[in-house]
C-alpha cells in the first residue's frame, strides 16, 4: 500500500509539473515571444532561407514601429502565410522609387547598412516608377531586403497594424548564425 501511495504522488507530481509548464510556454506563446522561419530568399542576404527568428509579440503594444525594423505579418494576399519584411515607411512619410533608389520623405533613403551599395530597387504594380505615395494612419510600407526577389508593398500595398503580429528580435536558428536583430537606424 505505501508503494502504491508513493507512485500515486510521483504521478501527481509529475502531471501538476507538467501542466505548470505548458500554462507558463503557452503564456509565452500567444502573449510574449513566438519562433518564426524564415522561408524563401525575399530577405538575403541579411536574412536565409528556413532561419528561425524569434519575433516579440508585445512590443507593439507599447511602442510604436520605426524604420528599419524587422516585422512578422500576415500575408496580404495569403494570411494563411507569414511574411518577414523591413519597414520602409510609417504613418505619414511619402515614399517613392527614381532610378532603383529609394526616397523617404523626399531623401534619399541610406539603406548601406543593410544593403550593398549596388542594390537597385525597382518598382511594382502598387508603387509605380517616380510615382510618390502617402502611408496612411495605422498602415506601414515594407520591403525585401532581396529587392530583386521580394513580394512586398511595392506589389500589393500597404500592411495594416493589425495584421503585424511582431517584431523580429533574434535569430536563434541555425546556431551558428545566431545573432540579435539590430535596428540599422
Amino acid at each position: 500500500m505505501n508503494i502504491l501511495r508513493k507512485i500515486y504522488y510521483f504521478l501527481l507530481d509529475t502531471v501538476q509539473t507538467f501542466l505548470i509548464a505548458a500554462a507558463i510556454f503557452l503564456v509565452i506563446y500567444v502573449f510574449l515571444f513566438r519562433p518564426f522561419e524564415v522561408k524563401g530568399e525575399s530577405m538575403y542576404p541579411n536574412f536565409y532561407n528556413n532561419e528561425y527568428v524569434l519575433t516579440n509579440l508585445i512590443s507593439l503594444r507599447f511602442q510604436n514601429l520605426k524604420h528599419g525594423d524587422v516585422i512578422v505579418f500576415k500575408a496580404p494576399l495569403d494570411p494563411e502565410k507569414d511574411y518577414i519584411k523591413r519597414v520602409i515607411g510609417t504613418p505619414g512619410d511619402t515614399v517613392s522609387i527614381k532610378d532603383g533608389k529609394v526616397y523617404l520623405n523626399d531623401n534619399e533613403l541610406n539603406e548601406s547598412a543593410y544593403l550593398k551599395p549596388d542594390v537597385k530597387t525597382y518598382p511594382g504594380n502598387f508603387l509605380a516608377d517616380s510615382d510618390t505615395i502617402t502611408v496612411p494612419e495605422d498602415k506601414y510600407f515594407v520591403m525585401g531586403d532581396n529587392r530583386l526577389n521580394s513580394s512586398d508593398s511595392r506589389e500589393w500595398g500597404f500592411v495594416k497594424k493589425d495584421e503585424i503580429i511582431g517584431n523580429s528580435m533574434f535569430v536563434y536558428w541555425p546556431i551558428n548564425r545566431m545573432r540579435f536583430i539590430k535596428n540599422p537606424y
